[in-house]
């Protein structure tokens, strides 16, 4: 019985030194946060992930289409995972939306498009290199002076603005995404495809003349979704639900998860913007119309 009970308390002893080697084996918690491996288990899921083929859509099976162009707020929740992180530009496998373009971009892996451009977005005349996306002139402003005279001593007070960075992922705050809406027969069911992706900087600059801040809009690029999918399901999107069920940007831009305004539609021109052509809440509500009018499209299909 004594040998047995000695046996016990050997074995016992010996588990519980070979459950603590691993913990005391010398883990770096720093490089550990650092290389982003504080997890219970290793994620694998979306880092191996591929895009998910498109099924063929004969063109006999669309009966009707619509081009819009849908601007998204960044700061709006739907679209905050599309945002965020934003310092430090990654948290583990997590990156913003417009850093990991512009990392494609500069790889080689995806190629940026003029932004500047209304019609043939992704024409071979309009690729831009990542070298000419950061020497762009419209993101640089050089340091200014304002000269205010003292009406006491008659001498010229010289106050120096500094100039503006803008080329940062923080001063992102919109994006211009180009959608494809058609209604599938084959399938009876109305789809949508988003075609391109534009980042959208928006800053303020002090005026030179001490007046109130300007609202600059400068934008950056074009990326062609089909083009950019397969960097965008490689990168997950955090879930606010649910963390350990992590999504990808292409999963994202798929299920249609975003949300935004349309700014324009596509006409005889191809270059007008409701903006243009209405001001004020005339616009909030031309852009609910066309919203509407592609539902009810679909809705009067069906009898009920």
């Amino acid at each position: 019985m004594k040998r047995l009970f000695f046996s016990l308390v050997f074995l016992g002893a010996i588990s519980i030194v070979a459950a603590q080697e691993p913990v005391t084996a010398g883990v770096d918690s720093l490089s550990t946060a650092t290389d982003g491996l504080m997890e219970v288990y290793e994620k694998v899921n979306i880092v191996n992930k591929q895009p998910i083929t498109f099924a063929h859509v004969r063109e006999a099976d669309v009966i009707q289409e619509w081009t819009v162009w849908r601007k998204l707020d960044l700061r709006e929740r739907a679209n905050l995972p599309l945002y965020f992180p934003t310092r430090p530009k990654r948290m583990g496998s997590r990156v913003n939306l417009f850093e990991l373009l512009m990392e494609g971009v500069e790889s080689g892996e995806i190629t940026a498009y003029d932004g500047m451009s209304v019609s043939d977005e992704f024409s071979a005349n309009n690729i831009r290199t990542y070298e000419h996306i950061v020497s762009n002139p419209s993101l640089k402003f050089e340091d200014t002076e304002q000269r205010t005279e003292s009406p006491f001593t008659g001498l010229d007070t010289v106050i120096v603005i500094p100039g503006t960075n803008v080329l940062d992922e923080f001063n992102v705050t919109e994006m211009l995404i180009k959608e494809k809406w058609y209604f599938n027969r084959r399938l009876s069911r109305l789809e949508c495809r988003v075609i391109g992706i534009q980042p959208i900087f928006t800053f303020s600059r002090e005026a030179a003349d001490g007046g109130d801040p300007r609202q600059y809009m400068v934008r950056v690029m074009w990326i062609y979704m089909d083009e950019a999918r397969p960097l965008l399901a490689r990168h997950p999107v955090y879930n606010d639900f649910n963390e350990a069920q992590n999504i990808s940007y292409d999963d994202f831009f798929m299920q249609h998860r975003y949300d935004g305004l349309i700014e324009r539609e596509g006409n005889i021109y191809n270059n007008r913007m409701i903006s243009e052509y209405l001001s004020g809440l005339d616009v909030l509500h031309e852009a609910y119309r066309i919203k509407d009018e592609i539902f009810n499209w679909e809705q009067d299909l069906w009898e009920y």
